[in-house]
């Protein structure tokens, strides 16, 4: 009889009742896994390849072996480090770039780029394995300076659109290789159940048919051909459930009963993975079966999905990748050290700065028992699969001079003015003809957002928040100002204020007030409970600027930039034409020609928009349901919108 002590498999500090609790779990899962749909990637096993890559991990050493399984911030890391630990893989965190400049040239990425890869090739390894770099490329290749950036999700998601999501991923791609990148962790493919979570501008749709296919799309248009020399592996995530967080809490719980889990929040895998997904990034966050009332636990920790469910009954034979530092939040595990997630069936583990304690600790693992090198040899052999499908072990990352320069493109600028201009939802329109503008109409341009690149951005723009930068950050973007300016003929003209103190309102044609959230990404954009969704309660200035213009006659359209539908009746009320934007990225000039009649009003919107500032206890909770939009010749009576006074939310129950 095989005789396992399972008290080996984990630290000391992990109790004897939470080992059981796994094991009951892990049986569980066994008919569990029956639950899910199959599904097949177009990407099949090559018995050649296989044979190349099972002859290569048998040459390794088990430091090789773990080295190839660790992931470094490129903050933390050398060139020499990479070749001397056998490093597996990079990444740039937000806010990470050559040499700590934030204005760093494409030139200057692809020699980072080449550095480690040639550092890579030259350890003493029996076989040399390429370094692959991944970066968070989530609306254009948005960590570098010069790029051309998309819409967010979220509009995108509004465009309803996946031929055009396709290319939008193919463009990136071509970004991302000018630098000498071959890895982007995108898509997400959450399916947002609260808007209160700050991530919420990263999902396409509450649709999980939506996000099924837009999952799809992007990954064929990131990853091309593969091995092309334009292919970029994409990376889903985050697995699984995360937009069900619960109250809208960022890394936190989300409570599903599994049919919901499969039908709502697993669907984005299933399109990836049919679209050949090469990688998927695990969640921080946690799932408790609400209907069987069983906690599984963080997700990095949690085998049922990872290795039952995601790599046996879905097929993926790509590698899995933890997130920024993740496997700390497992029970029992620390930033450096984490056998719980080796043994859940993670791959590859995002430690950007404790990568050597990571290397040591995981070698005593193994050495003692607690990780099998079955287990080892299983994560390796995904890592270098996935490696040479995508050409590395036959062609250098690094770009050839020809295909270096600028990021920025004439087709990538018009792409994202497309993208833009099919994203912009119309809410609200109640005087006929009021679009498209006449190019030769005075226009009083006014709000916080009307002269500002970085509020169309939101976060993951330059840095990892979207903040800390300013408009001369973006030099090759159109804010709203100049985008109009851009749209007028002779005889119009655009005046801006901020404000609008000072400025009589009847004498322009129109005012055009451009109202936002401040950027934010994960964790610091969260709006936590007992706050409203009320975005007058975060950002008074814009209902100030309203009140100064509108009741004067002249028609108000207002166009807000948001990474969510918010609670916006006050602002709605005041408004003749009201415009959800969401956060279009560097070309607002996709702004200008809706609403100068190049393009018509086509976007719907991807969420319902809520109705009460609390829509959690609200009997009424919605404004306008998901798919609502209205054409330029569309008008809606729409009543005054009672206004929601409430100064705080109920807590939701524990």
């Amino acid at each position: 009889m095989l005789k396992i002590n399972i008290f080996r498999l984990f630290p000391r500090a992990v109790a004897a009742a939470s080992l059981l609790a796994f094991v009951a779990a892990c049986a569980q899962s066994q008919t569990a896994t029956d639950e899910w749909p199959t599904v097949t990637s177009p990407v099949v096993q090559d018995p050649a390849m296989e044979a190349r890559i099972a002859q290569i991990v048998a040459g390794m050493t088990l430091r090789q072996k773990i080295g190839q399984m660790t992931q470094a911030d490129i903050r933390s890391i050398t060139p020499d480090e990479v070749r001397e630990h056998y490093i597996g893989s990079i990444l740039n965190g937000g806010g990470a770039w050559p040499q700590g400049n934030k204005h760093a040239t494409v030139k200057d990425w692809a020699d980072l780029a080449g550095a480690y890869y040639r550092a890579s090739m030259t350890t003493d390894m029996a076989v040399q394995i390429p370094v692959i770099w991944g970066t968070d490329a989530v609306h254009g290749h948005n960590n570098v300076f010069g790029a051309t950036l998309f819409p967010h999700n979220i509009g995108l998601g509004a465009a309803h659109d996946p031929e055009l999501v396709g290319r939008i991923a193919a463009e990136t791609a071509r970004q991302v290789r000018a630098t000498g990148i071959t890895w982007s962790f995108a898509p997400t493919v959450a399916v947002v159940q609260s808007p209160r979570w700050g991530r919420t501008y990263e999902s396409y749709s509450s649709d999980p048919a939506l996000v099924r296919d837009y999952a799809h799309a992007f990954v064929r248009g990131l990853q091309g051909d593969i091995a092309g020399p334009d292919a970029v592996m994409a990376s889903v995530k985050h697995f699984i459930g995360d937009g069900g967080t619960h109250g809208g809490i960022d890394q936190g719980e989300t409570r599903a009963p599994l049919a919901d889990l499969i039908a709502t929040h697993a669907p984005g895998y299933y399109g990836a993975l049919e679209a050949g997904v090469q990688t998927v990034m695990v969640s921080y966050s946690s799932w408790t079966d609400s209907k069987a009332g069983a906690s599984h636990g963080k997700m990095h920790g949690n085998r049922a999905l990872i290795t039952d469910v995601l790599k046996g009954r879905l097929g993926f034979d790509g590698l899995v990748v933890s997130d920024w530092n993740a496997i700390e939040q497992v029970d029992g595990c620390t930033k450096a050290h984490c056998p719980q997630a080796v043994n859940a069936g993670i791959d590859l583990f995002m430690v950007p700065d404790d990568w050597k304690a990571f290397i040591d600790n995981t070698v005593a693992d193994v050495e003692d028992g607690a990780v099998p090198m079955s287990r080892i040899d299983d994560a390796v052999t995904r890592i270098i699969r996935v490696k040479m499908r995508s050409g590395l072990f036959e062609q250098s990352p690094v770009p050839a001079a020809d295909r270096s320069g600028a990021i920025a493109s004439d087709d990538g600028e018009a792409l994202a003015r497309e993208a833009v201009a099919k994203s912009l939802v119309l809410l609200k329109n109640r005087r006929p003809g009021l679009f498209p503008l006449p190019r030769d109409a005075r226009i009083l341009l006014v709000g916080r957002g009307a002269d500002s690149v970085v509020a169309q951005l939101g976060g993951w723009s330059l840095t990892w928040q979207g903040d800390g930068t300013d408009d001369a950050d973006f030099p090759q973007a159109d804010d709203m100002l100049s985008a109009l300016r851009k749209a007028v003929s002779d005889g119009g003209r655009v005046d801006f204020s901020v404000d609008a103190a000072g400025v009589d309102p009847r004498d322009y044609d129109v005012v055009i007030a451009v109202l936002s959230e401040t950027p934010y990404a994960e964790m610091k954009g969260d709006i936590r409970l007992p706050g409203t969704l009320r975005h007058s309660d975060r950002y008074p200035q814009d209902l100030a600027v309203l009140k100064a213009v509108s009741g004067k006659g002249v028609p108000v359209v207002s166009i807000l930039y948001s990474g969510r539908p918010v609670y916006a009746n006050d602002l709605i009320n005041r408004s003749d034409a009201f415009i959800a934007a969401w956060l279009p990225g560097t070309e607002a000039t996709g702004i200008a020609d809706v609403l100068f009649g190049d393009r018509d009003f086509t976007g719907r919107l991807p969420f319902d928009w809520p109705g009460a500032a609390c829509p959690e206890s609200s009997a009424r909770p919605v404004l306008f349901a998901r798919g609502h939009g209205l054409r330029a010749a569309e008008t809606a009576k729409l009543r005054e919108l009672p206004l929601d006074k409430v100064a705080s939310c109920p807590m939701l129950d524990e």
